[in-house]
């Protein structure tokens, strides 16, 4: 197991949050796409139950251009 392992979908939105990011609309089915206005970036977000894959939370913070370290910090 990875150090993005163990994430809930309310964990990282929660921390999307602290970077700046809000919800901006759903997606197509259980996705949602997330806005940060300030560096007018977009994310989507899988809302799923249980914990998040390791690859799809790393491609979350890729496309939010969020490093791993910074994450887990907050």
């Amino acid at each position: 197991m990875g150090r993005l392992s163990g994430f809930k979908y309310k964990e990282i939105t929660k921390k999307l949050k602290q970077f700046g990011f809000v919800f901006l609309r759903g997606a197509k089915g259980s996705h949602e796409i997330w806005y940060n206005q300030n560096n007018n970036l977009f994310t989507t977000v899988p809302r799923h139950r249980g914990d998040m894959p390791e690859g799809t939370l790393k491609a979350i913070l890729k496309q939010a251009k969020i490093e791993v370290d910074k994450f887990l910090e907050k």
